[in-house]
């Protein structure tokens, strides 16, 4: 493969004209959008619109006229189709972390309410940290215990005490994919639901929630989904269980009838019981913008030709770092069987990944750093957004590893200076 192969693929790809909807600025290779997503051309339009005329005019009036009120429900009709939802299913509503609290109190009472002796929470020990932190906490204050296995060992956890499996579906510091259907089959044989974190999956890979017998899940906006910084999370829950549980913030948004301002919480049925207070309109009206991207692809083969797109990069990645930075030290932690491996590519340096990628940063190529573990300590992630990223986009971004490798660049010192973000 060479320079002049990765140019002619972009040219004759059918999703090539999709990277026109984004900005993204000159001189930057952008693999970070498993962190946070690029910003779509529509998008300041949009706010703009949102803040001088439906605010600055519309007033109050936007609640009903721009249909502020029914955003959550709208937007998450929008979005199911691309995590195999039915309409009625999704909404999009808090910050991820208030909706995966809602979300696995729900699901925890609903278990309890099945069988009192089911108490535990099984979850991956490598589970997204928030994700572990908010069961934590669920689990002190609800009487239930946490219980923290590697991946080999989730299915022989599962017993009659097992509650809820909790599990991010991509592994946010290697990319690994569960395999959605397998585990939830094996959660409900073992009577307990099955809890997914899409956060690193939506958007990047097919994800099929219905047809894999999951329960429950929530996913963030502002990653692959492209809904800018801070957007709203997204909530999808299975019809069989949307009434069976009070989600425990019971605010105004999720009553039967918010404005008839009677004392008591009557729950409005279905998933809209799952929204609690007003929605963030700017900040929802910039994630349609990222939505309409996806719905761009449609005509091009929508979920299934950006898979396959987004395989072919990480393809290409993995071989063009194994063959021209291969006597560095990078070590792939990304498993490389397709049904194994998300959107991302994650390597591992014994002794100097930080730098490594400050020194990529500081050339344009944007990825990020994770702290790993004893086994993998230094882990740089390049996540490959397959909407905007092209083939001659990595092959620029190995060239610019391969420099930074033979010079060794991430010796000096401004590149081991370590900031508050990584």
């Amino acid at each position: 493969m060479t320079l002049q192969d990765c140019q002619a693929r972009d040219a004759a790809h059918p999703l090539r004209a999709l990277r026109e909807l984004f900005q993204i600025p000159p001189g930057v290779i952008y693999l970070d959008g498993n962190s946070l997503g690029v910003l779509p051309k529509a998008a300041p339009a949009r706010i703009a619109q949102v803040v001088e005329k439906e605010w600055g005019q519309g007033l109050i009036r936007s609640w009903n006229e721009a249909g502020w009120f029914t955003m959550p429900q709208r937007l998450g009709d929008k979005l199911g189709p691309w995590i195999g939802a039915n309409a009625g299913e999704v909404v999009v509503t808090d910050s991820t972390a208030v909706t995966r609290y809602k979300e696995r109190h729900a699901a925890l009472t609903i278990a309890r309410n099945w069988d009192a002796k089911r108490t535990t929470i099984v979850s991956e020990r490598s589970n997204f940290p928030t994700d572990n932190y908010i069961a934590e906490g669920l689990a002190r204050e609800r009487g239930f215990a946490l219980k923290l296995v590697r991946a080999e060992e989730i299915v022989a956890s599962l017993d009659a005490t097992t509650a809820v499996l909790m599990l991010t579906q991509v592994n946010y510091r290697t990319g690994a994919m569960h395999d959605m259907a397998a585990l939830s089959q094996a959660a409900h044989a073992a009577g307990a639901l099955a809890v997914w974190d899409l956060a690193h999956s939506a958007g990047a890979v097919e994800v099929k929630l219905n047809a894999d017998g999951a329960d429950f899940a929530v996913g963030c906006g502002y990653k692959y989904l492209n809904g800018g910084p801070g957007a709203p999370a997204f909530l999808w829950v299975h019809p069989r269980h949307q009434d069976q549980a009070l989600q425990p913030l019971t605010g105004w948004y999720g009553h039967a009838a918010p404005f008839a301002f009677i004392p008591q919480y009557e729950p409005v049925k279905g998933i809209s019981q799952y929204l609690c207070g007003t929605p963030p309109v700017i900040s929802t009206a910039a994630f349609e913008c990222g939505l309409d991207g996806f719905e761009a692809s449609m005509p091009l083969g929508g979920m299934n030709a950006l898979r396959e797109k987004s395989l072919a990069l990480t393809d290409l990645f993995i071989d063009l770092v194994e063959t021209r930075c291969g006597a560095h030290g990078l070590s792939l932690i990304t498993p490389r069987e397709h049904k194994k491996r998300g959107s991302q590519i994650c390597l591992n340096h014994p002794t100097h990944g930080y730098a490594i990628m400050q020194a990529m940063i500081a050339r344009g190529v944007i990825g990020d750093y994770r702290k790993g573990d004893a086994q993998t300590p230094d882990i740089i992630r390049f996540g490959f957004a397959p909407l905007y990223i092209g083939f001659e986009d990595i092959w620029n971004a190995v060239e610019h590893l391969r420099a930074v490798m033979d010079e060794r660049e991430y010796l000096r010192s401004e590149f081991n200076a370590v900031k508050a973000v990584t």
